[in-house]
């Protein structure tokens, strides 16, 4: 397979458009961060919060009850379609973290799950500034499978080892395609981390890290397979290739078929800092 010669913003921003397309899957499929990461980033006193790069709702939908009115901003059509169909009761709006459809210090929190990576991050840091009030929190939360878990560790082996026994020594090069590391996307893992500059009007953060286990069933793993940005741009016989081996590894090698489920271990990073008062 070719290398991807795109740019990496134009990767980025091919990459940060492509959930659309699976929005049902990612809908069912993608679950949000875990009730205590939200608690952690959430204040108490909170009436007003923000869900920045909502998707269909996985976090918008735990908020409700938190606070007096939840808005969820989310720059995808068709997955804020999902949200506002799921959840009625939540001001849903198109836009992006670099720009808010709302008043200046209007809001008391900006939450963003797993959707902080495809912004500007000095962009949506300024903007963000603006829509709070002076005091105001930004959460920000990366959940997901954790990719040094055993399962997702033993799981990414055997697919590289599929690969190495597929491939031909004498034709081989260093380009061909490693289906452990393709399927993980090792080379462009994003950074789950939010960095404030010194001279930001934010202060410096504060991070907590939890990990649990979710017992899924091959179907659930290759439906969230299917949820990845990298694999959704794949193109269709590469993407189809790979989820293949994906589901022949989770049978054959693993024993996951049917109803069977393992337990993938998870992973939260969840951020949280304030607007300095000026």
């Amino acid at each position: 397979m070719a290398k991807d010669e795109r740019s990496p913003v134009d990767q980025k921003t091919r990459r940060s458009g492509s959930f659309g397309a699976v929005a049902s899957t990612y809908e069912r499929f993608r679950p949000g961060p875990p009730a205590a990461a939200i608690a952690w980033m959430l204040p108490d006193s909170a009436r007003t919060v923000v869900d920045l790069g909502a998707g269909t709702g996985a976090m918008t939908k735990d908020l409700l009850g938190k606070a007096d009115r939840v808005i969820a901003i989310e720059p995808d059509d068709r997955m804020r379609r999902i949200l506002a169909s799921n959840l009625p009761e939540v001001f849903a709006h198109r836009g992006t973290g670099e720009s808010m459809p709302l008043e200046s210090s209007s809001v008391d929190v900006v939450l963003a799950s797993s959707s902080w990576h495809w912004m500007d991050a000095d962009r949506a840091l300024q903007e963000t500034a603006r829509v709070l009030v002076p005091g105001g929190t930004l959460g920000v939360v990366w959940a997901g499978p954790d990719p040094e878990g055993p399962f997702v560790s033993q799981a990414q082996a055997m697919l590289s080892q599929i690969s190495s026994d597929q491939g031909n020594p004498s034709t081989r090069s260093d380009s061909d395609p490693d289906l452990g590391r393709e399927v993980m996307d090792t080379e462009n893992r994003v950074e789950t981390i939010l960095r404030i500059p010194d001279d930001s009007l934010f202060a410096q953060p504060e991070h907590k890290s939890l990990t649990w286990d979710v017992a899924l069933t091959a179907d659930e793993l290759i439906g969230l397979l299917g949820t990845f940005s990298w694999i959704i741009t794949m193109p269709d016989d590469r993407r189809a290739h790979v989820i293949s081996e994906a589901r022949r590894v989770l049978r054959d090698g693993l024993g996951i078929a049917g109803d069977v489920t393992v337990d993938v271990q998870y992973r939260a990073d969840a951020w949280r800092t304030h607007l300095r008062f000026t």
